[in-house]
């Protein structure tokens, strides 16, 4: 299984902030709502994003341009700013071409545990030139909203939303020069790589680090070495931080499962020595994190801290 994968499942549209939105210039948008994740996509014209921090006074970076067709996805929960010229409001304005933007914005909220450590290997804002699949979802999604939407088509345009993400998120994954650090640069090594996958492909299984060196071909004292200089951290100690991610997911995600179930998805024979472990880990019991962490509106863009 694609750790990328498993790290996407946290992050879905249900019922997501969606909005097609036309503007004639001078225009400017601001986002302040905390969302963890946020969808930029022109449909016709072009925008500019100054990244998070400029609407706090700071400096933001440089403002990015994003044009008709590509993408941008900006990080959150800091607030940022769209507009239609580089510059701020000001004098600049009586330079701004003619003509009318045309915007689909969709933002995301991201509490699960495993959500946010891919949030923690994504820049502030990243923009992917159109391509030719991701514009035949754009255009797929432009369809649904501008047509009215009755609530029983609504999952229509959040799966159209989820898959418009993924696929800005691969197409900007799958630039070389973009893969990040850490866990997700060691995937395309030949010996972390396949320890990795095989952590996230069978979490419940009794890892052991001879058993994740045979996954990967090589002795113990390689396996540890290469994958502690790549990923950060040895081998065992990731896939306790993995499982307890998972752990707490599912807490949430699935209120009526028992605390022993949950034990042995993660790889724990016994809900004792999985409750301590968590509790190490996350500095509460799973049953005191589940009752903290229920899943409410309030809930956005941030990670439950029950502690």
């Amino acid at each position: 299984m694609d750790p990328f994968d498993d790290l996407l499942r946290g992050i879905r549209a249900n019922g997501a902030d969606f909005r097609r939105t036309k503007m004639s210039p001078p225009w400017a948008l601001r986002f302040t709502d905390g969302a963890s994740l946020t969808l930029c996509a022109p449909l016709r014209g072009e925008v500019w994003v100054s990244g998070p921090g400029a609407e706090a006074g700071g400096d933001g970076g440089e403002p990015q341009r994003v044009r008709a067709g590509d993408a941008a996805i900006v990080r959150g929960p800091e607030p940022f700013v769209l507009t239609g010229r580089s510059a701020p409001p000001g004098p600049a304005a009586a330079t701004e071409p003619p003509g009318r933007t045309v915007l689909v914005t969709g933002t995301y909220r991201a509490p699960g545990r495993t959500a946010q450590r891919l949030l923690g290997v994504l820049p502030p804002v990243l923009v992917v030139p159109g391509g030719q699949e991701c514009l035949t979802l754009l255009k797929a999604l432009e369809a649904q909203v501008t047509a009215a939407c009755p609530p029983d088509r609504r999952v229509v345009q959040d799966r159209l939303l989820d898959w418009l993400l993924v696929c800005t998120l691969r197409g900007w994954l799958d630039r070389p020069e973009a893969v990040p650090d850490g866990w997700f640069r060691a995937l395309g090594d030949e010996v972390a790589g396949p320890a990795l996958r095989a952590m996230h492909a069978a979490p419940d299984r009794p890892w052991t680090l001879a058993a994740l060196a045979a996954e990967a071909g090589v002795s113990r004292t390689t396996l540890a070495g290469r994958f502690t200089r790549l990923v950060g951290e040895p081998p065992l100690t990731y896939l306790t931080e993995w499982r307890m991610s998972l752990a707490a997911d599912l807490l949430t995600a699935e209120p009526t499962t028992t605390v022993a179930a949950v034990a042995r998805r993660v790889g724990y024979a016994d809900a004792f020595g999985f409750s301590a472990a968590f509790k190490r880990f996350h500095g509460v019991s799973p049953s005191r994190y589940r009752e903290a962490c229920r899943p409410g509106p309030g809930l956005v863009g941030t990670e439950c801290s029950p502690a």
